[in-house]
């Protein structure tokens, strides 16, 4: 199995290159065609999110609505799949910054039980406990 970088992603999605995403198309093509399938890491995940909202200016929705579709497609698998659905869930209940929340669904489903921080922000969230 093969890995997917952030960048494969990302032009995947916002087609800001075409001969990237003309290329990377094609691949996802094949790959359905062969029954492959491309791994996604959680830190992809976080990575995509922080480029779309920084870089691109995308809003909250289109980003989350991309994840989704992004968890449907089959010959994608993700790394926590199910971490980051409930991040996703999560993201359309909240207005907190949408890296915070994968980061504390990361952690959350690893097993622990919250994520110490010094961001009051976050520290509002219940997967956060605020470091004085």
């Amino acid at each position: 199995m093969k890995a997917l970088d952030t960048n494969v992603l990302v032009r995947f999605l916002v087609r800001d290159d075409e001969r990237q995403a003309e290329t990377i198309y094609r691949i996802f093509k094949q790959a359905e065609s062969d029954k492959e399938v491309f791994f996604v890491p959680l830190l992809v995940v976080l990575e995509t999110v922080w480029v779309l909202e920084s870089v691109y200016k995308i809003p909250r929705q289109e980003i989350l609505d991309s994840i989704n579709e992004l968890i449907l497609m089959p010959i994608l698998e993700f790394e926590t799949q199910s971490a980051i659905l409930n991040f996703v869930s999560s993201a359309r209940e909240t207005k907190m910054d949408l890296s915070d929340l994968l980061i504390a669904h990361s952690a959350k489903f690893s097993g622990c039980e919250c994520v110490l921080t010094f961001d009051k922000r976050a520290s509002n969230f219940g997967l956060f406990e605020l470091l004085r």
